[in-house]
């Protein structure tokens, strides 16, 4: 047998539910949950559009699966943040984590597009529990105060804005706009530059 000949194996079920979940994280996060399509998804993780209603339903449940998802990548990193007490501050080193999800494509978007789904029933609702779960995790886990734990919220809300509005395009041209994005990531502005590059949504 020729190394042509060595049968390619098979995509697992649940390794290929993961792949739909991260292509469909990607497609939320740069059109929003009314935007996409699940062609569009299928599309990104090469599948069939079939495929994917027979594997999730409706794009509603889908985008729950991509919510819940994102709050178990987010908790993870900010856990593991935690854990990791290495003398810096410990709202530097969770704002370094937040920061370091943006290499999972459209996890963060994904999770502001939630954020203003409130008046969803079924979004708004995991939505609502989901900010609530990272709240007590910086309240009670991460033993901050009620307004520490607010501002480094808005921090985050900030930061998600900057990544949604495409901030990093005016970076070398608008210097009021680099000097905001300094202010947003003061140590990963490079970073978020380089990945801002990755993110062009392709064409519908």
């Amino acid at each position: 047998m020729t190394e042509t000949d060595v049968p390619i194996p098979r995509m697992k079920a649940h390794d290929r539910r993961e792949l739909v979940i991260e292509s469909a994280t990607a497609v939320f996060g740069d059109y929003g949950y009314y935007g996409t399509t699940t062609d569009q998804i299928a599309r990104a993780a090469g599948v069939s559009q079939p495929y994917v209603v027979r594997m999730f339903g409706t794009k509603e449940k889908l985008f729950v699966e991509v919510l819940e998802r994102a709050l178990v990548l987010l908790l993870g990193s900010f856990r593991r943040a935690l854990a990791n007490d290495d003398g810096q501050p410990l709202q530097r080193r969770l704002g370094l984590s937040y920061v370091g999800l943006l290499e999972h494509r459209g996890l963060l978007l994904s999770l502001m597009h939630a954020f203003v789904l409130g008046s969803d029933p079924v979004i708004g609702e995991r939505a609502r529990q989901g900010f609530l779960q990272v709240y007590e995790f910086l309240r009670t886990e991460a033993g901050m105060t009620s307004t520490e734990a607010g501002l480094f919220l808005a921090g985050g809300m900030l930061s998600n804005t900057m990544i949604g509005l495409r901030m990093t395009d005016m970076d070398s041209s608008d210097p009021i706009a680099h000097e905001l994005l300094e202010a947003c990531f003061p140590e990963k502005l490079e970073v978020v530059v380089e990945l801002g590059d990755t993110y062009r949504p392709d064409p519908k």
